[in-house]
């Protein structure tokens, strides 16, 4: 069954599915549903969580031992894969066809994919989730929707925006969801018992001292690496989710490492911009710093993003925050390291 996001919560009231699959490049509603998953698992017994990230070495056949393993600590698991940009082989979509025919009871299975392309959905294994379980298509957010989806986001944290102010957020944010999330948040503490007009959201912007995420990213981006350094400094000392900024650094690196691929097979740089909503002042900097990076510096960035995400939630020990100011360093061009 495939479903949309907004559709989730209603269709894990009905039932519980045996496996998921969430795939899409948005990273914000890719994390939610996925949140939304272990929420309604954790609530229905699902204590155990087992989280496998696909990379290079990875063997699937893991999957069928973890499946088969007895936990000493609880009835019900659930056993998350990460595959990120990679493909599911023949050899791969055997084992993952034989573990969807023969799925404990006692086990759930979420797969958390970036875009599928079209090879990848008319795959065996992909078929057999769709009969079997939930497939949940995140699709991105054009532009010309950009306004109603504010509008709904605002509606559910219970704010009020005038038109004005919506056309404001929509230029600042330029596509970008996470930054959408983070703005509303402010907003949150701004909301009286009136609309919140234009008027208030550049109040806001102006009159606050605070960096946010998107000013850093904007100075990773532009290779500022000192300026990057002490705005991750100021978000750390204001208590900012290290989720959030992991978050976005890892849509940046995702996004050059597409940007670069593009680019090498000879697509043009404005069709690539058009395709993966680069607007503005960006696009020449998100160039320049897609050729500063090589691929292997990308995949390496993005697996430690995936370590310090382990970390984060307790599954493996580490200083977080070491990590990101050593990914962040990494990705604004400095060679400096911090361990």
């Amino acid at each position: 069954m495939r479903i949309k996001a907004e559709q989730l919560s209603a269709q894990l009231s009905r039932k519980t599915s045996p496996v998921y699959l969430v795939s899409g490049d948005e990273t914000l509603i890719v994390e939610e549903s996925c949140d939304l998953i272990r929420a309604h698992l954790k609530n229905n017994g699902f204590d155990e969580r087992e989280v496998l990230h696909v990379e290079a070495g990875f063997k699937w056949e893991y999957l069928l031992e973890c499946a088969n393993a007895l936990s000493l600590f609880a009835d019900k698991r659930l056993i998350e894969i990460r595959l990120g940009t990679q493909k599911i082989n023949k050899a791969a979509s055997k084992i993952l066809q034989e573990y969807i025919k023969y799925a404990p009871a006692e086990n759930t299975l979420l797969l958390i994919a970036n875009k599928l392309d079209g090879a990848a959905k008319k795959s065996a294994w992909y078929k057999d989730i769709d009969q079997q379980g939930c497939i949940v298509e995140i699709w991105p957010i054009e532009t010309q929707q950009l306004p109603m989806w504010l509008k709904n986001r605002a509606a559910a944290q219970n704010l009020q925006l005038t038109p004005d102010a919506i056309a404001i957020l929509c230029d600042r944010i330029e596509g970008n969801l996470l930054a959408a999330k983070q703005e509303l948040d402010k907003l949150q503490l701004l909301q009286g018992s009136s609309p919140l007009s234009a008027e208030d959201i550049v109040g806001a912007v102006s009159d606050s001292s605070r960096y946010d995420v998107f000013a850093l990213m904007d100075a990773i981006i532009f290779g500022q690496s000192e300026r990057s350094l002490k705005i991750l400094q100021v978000l750390r000392q204001e208590a900012i989710e290290p989720t959030i900024i992991l978050w976005a650094i890892s849509r940046e690196i995702r996004l050059l490492h597409d940007l670069k691929t593009g680019l090498d097979q000879g697509q043009s740089y404005e069709s690539l911009c058009s395709k993966l909503r680069v607007w503005g002042k960006k696009k020449q900097s998100l160039k320049q710093a897609a050729m500063r990076q090589d691929y292997d510096q990308l995949e390496a960035m993005l697996r430690q993003c995936a370590s310090v995400d382990q970390i984060i939630k307790g599954m493996k020990i580490g200083d977080h925050w070491l990590h990101i100011t050593d990914i962040t360093l990494s990705l604004s061009g400095s060679h400096l390291k911090l361990g």
